[in-house]
C-alpha cells in the first residue's frame, strides 16, 4: 500500500489509534499501544494539572515511542491540562466533548498536532479552519459520549468535506471493521472497546468479564434529554437511569447525581452493577484478551488481507 498519511505525520506504524477512555486510558495502556506501533492516548478527562503530568512521565518511562492526550473540553480541568500538555511536550492530542477553538491557538503555538473526535460534518469542516491536523469520525456505534449518526453514514460524508486525514471511530475491533473504514476513506482507526480487553489495560478485572460476555444488543444509551448521552453496558444502574430519565417529575439535576462517578465506580471499584461500564456495541465481537500487539497486529494483517495489499 501506500504511505499512510496519519502514520507518517504520527511517526507510528500502524494506523491504530487507541481511544482515550477517561479513568482507563494511563500511562501503563498508552505506552504499550505505542510500544506496538500504534499512539496510545492517556485520558486527561479525570485528572488535574498534577496528576496528568504524573502520567506522562510514567509514560516517557515506559516507552520511547509516540503517544498523546485525550483532552476532554467538558473536564472541569481543562485548562490545567492545556497547560501540561505545552509543556511536557506532547506532540499531539486529541479533543473531544466540545468545541476546541479556545484553545487550537495554544496548542498550536507548542507544536502540538490537534485532532478533534467529531459527530458531524459541521464539526469536522470547523475544526479544519480551525488548524486541526486530521478529525476522528465518531459513529454513533462508539462507547461513552455519542452523537447520532453511525460510523457507516457518518466515515464518507466527512471524508468528502474535508481536506485533511480521516480517522474512523465507533463499532471497529477486527480487521473486517478496519477494511471497511478504510473502503469509507479513512486513513486510520480508533479503537477504544477492543483496549478495554487488552492484558496490559488496567480496568476492573469485573469490567472485562462484563465486556468479554455482552451481546450484541447489550448495550443502551441514556441521558439523551441532558444533551450528553452516554452508551454503556446494560446493568440495574442503565436501568434505573432510564426509568427516572422517561419520568417527568425528574429533574435534570437528579440525573446528573446518579450519573456522577458511575466511571470511576465501575472502572476502578468493579461496581459493575451500579456503575457506568462505558463500552462500545461492538464488544459483542470481543471475545478474547490479547496483548496491546497481538491485537493491533492481528486487526492490521486481517485487514490488509482482506484489501489484498
Amino acid at each position: 500500500m501506500e504511505k499512510n498519511p496519519v502514520c507518517e505525520m504520527l511517526g507510528i506504524e500502524y494506523p491504530v489509534i487507541q481511544g482515550g477512555m477517561a479513568w482507563i486510558a494511563d500511562a501503563k495502556l498508552a505506552a504499550a499501544v505505542s510500544n506496538a506501533g500504534g499512539l496510545g492516548l492517556i485520558a486527561a478527562m479525570n485528572s488535574n494539572g498534577e496528576q496528568l503530568r504524573a502520567q506522562i512521565k510514567e509514560a516517557k518511562k515506559l516507552t520511547d515511542k509516540p503517544f498523546g492526550v485525550n483532552l476532554m473540553l467538558m473536564s472541569p480541568f481543562i485548562e490545567e491540562a492545556v497547560d501540561v500538555v505545552c509543556e511536557e511536550g506532547i506532540s499531539v492530542v486529541t479533543t473531544g466533548a466540545g468545541n476546541p477553538s479556545k484553545y487550537m491557538e495554544k496548542l498550536k503555538g507548542a507544536n502540538i498536532k490537534v485532532i478533534c473526535v467529531v459527530a458531524s460534518v459541521a464539526l469536522a469542516v470547523m475544526v479544519e479552519r480551525m488548524g486541526a491536523s486530521a478529525v476522528i469520525a465518531e459513529g454513533c456505534e462508539s462507547g461513552g459520549h455519542v452523537g447520532e449518526t453511525t460510523t457507516m453514514a457518518l466515515v464518507p460524508q466527512v471524508v468528502d468535506a474535508v481536506n485533511i486525514p480521516v480517522i474512523a471511530a465507533g463499532g471497529i475491533a477486527d480487521g473486517r471493521g478496519m477494511a471497511a473504514a478504510y473502503m469509507l476513506g479513512a486513513k486510520a482507526v480508533q479503537m477504544g472497546t477492543r483496549f478495554l480487553t487488552a492484558k496490559e489495560c488496567g480496568v476492573h478485572e469485573n469490567y472485562k468479564e462484563k465486556v468479554l460476555s455482552a451481546k450484541d444488543r447489550d448495550t443502551i444509551v441514556t441521558g439523551k434529554s441532558l444533551g450528553h448521552p452516554v452508551r454503556a453496558l446494560k446493568n440495574r444502574m442503565t436501568r434505573d437511569f432510564q426509568a427516572k430519565e422517561l419520568d417527568p417529575n425528574t429533574t435534570s439535576e437528579e440525573l446528573e447525581a446518579m450519573g456522577a462517578g458511575a466511571l470511576r465506580k465501575a472502572a476502578i471499584d468493579g461496581d459493575v452493577k451500579y456503575g457506568s461500564c462505558m463500552c462500545g456495541q461492538i464488544a459483542g465481537l470481543v471475545k478474547s484478551e490479547g496483548t496491546c500487539e497481538e491485537i493491533i497486529k492481528s486487526i492490521y494483517n486481517e485487514a490488509m488481507a482482506l484489501m489484498g495489499a
